[in-house]
């Protein structure tokens, strides 16, 4: 467990750093099926064992409806790790693909997704909603807002949405996508494939790409980048 605990370390060090957790807190994790918040879901677990603030627990997944997403694996982990976990089925799959057909479907699917979630969570009385973003998904986010919408823009560690009344957290934001990846694979952690034709074919893949084709040249770039964007913190 000498992994978990190094892992969780840098888990505590965002939590803390940006004081994302207050005492008798219910954390909900928004768990995909995909490694980060799976991942993300132990880090928490593991945490709340000795976190001087003590919070709860519970997993929450909206289903969108592809088919082959078996989530019955990751109900036997929630069970294991004593941590009740929701389902919530929709038909996001459906509206965005069959009925809207969007050309741009990540951007809708995640705003449908969002809202699913925080109305589940609203029906609970819980307030605080953790996601699996992780360091470079904060420096792709960044290149993209630059790139494509020519503006200096990125997701806050803590986001409070006034409306729903729900505050987002990002305890992995100092985990690089490697990390995130090995630590998943080492303790078989069980992944649901996400069916989505949008997969691998988006902006963000290629801010991906161009990326890692710049840390060929210029090593360390995503830590410049990401350190920059701590010295100069940006509305957003």
């Amino acid at each position: 467990m000498n992994d978990l605990n190094a892992f969780t370390g840098l888990v505590r060090r965002c939590v803390e750093d940006y004081d994302m957790i207050a005492p008798g807190d219910t954390v909900a994790v928004g768990v995909s099926g995909g490694k980060d918040s799976l991942v993300l879901l132990m880090a928490l677990n593991e945490l709340r064992r000795y976190y001087p603030k003590p919070f709860t627990l519970e997993a929450i997944t909206v289903e969108l409806g592809f088919n082959g997403m078996d989530f019955a694996p990751v109900a036997e982990l929630c069970d294991t790790l004593g941590v009740p976990y929701t389902r919530l089925k929709t038909d996001i799959k459906e509206v965005v693909f069959d009925v809207r057909k969007e050309d741009n479907p990540c951007s809708l699917c995640a705003k449908m997704r969002r809202g699913a979630l925080c109305t589940a969570l609203s029906e609970r009385g819980i307030t605080k909603l953790a996601l699996g973003h992780h360091f470079d998904d904060v420096v792709e986010t960044y290149m993209l807002s630059l790139f494509y919408e020519g503006r200096i823009s990125c997701f806050s560690p803590v986001t409070y949405l006034d409306r729903a009344d729900i505050t987002l957290i990002r305890p992995l934001l100092y985990v690089p996508e490697h990390y995130v990846r090995s630590f998943a694979k080492r303790h078989e952690l069980p992944i649901v494939h996400n069916p989505c034709p949008a997969d691998g074919n988006t902006k963000r893949q290629e801010i991906k790409d161009l990326l890692k084709s710049l840390e060929k040249t210029m090593p360390g770039v995503r830590e410049r980048i990401f350190g920059a964007m701590q010295r100069y913190p940006l509305e957003g």
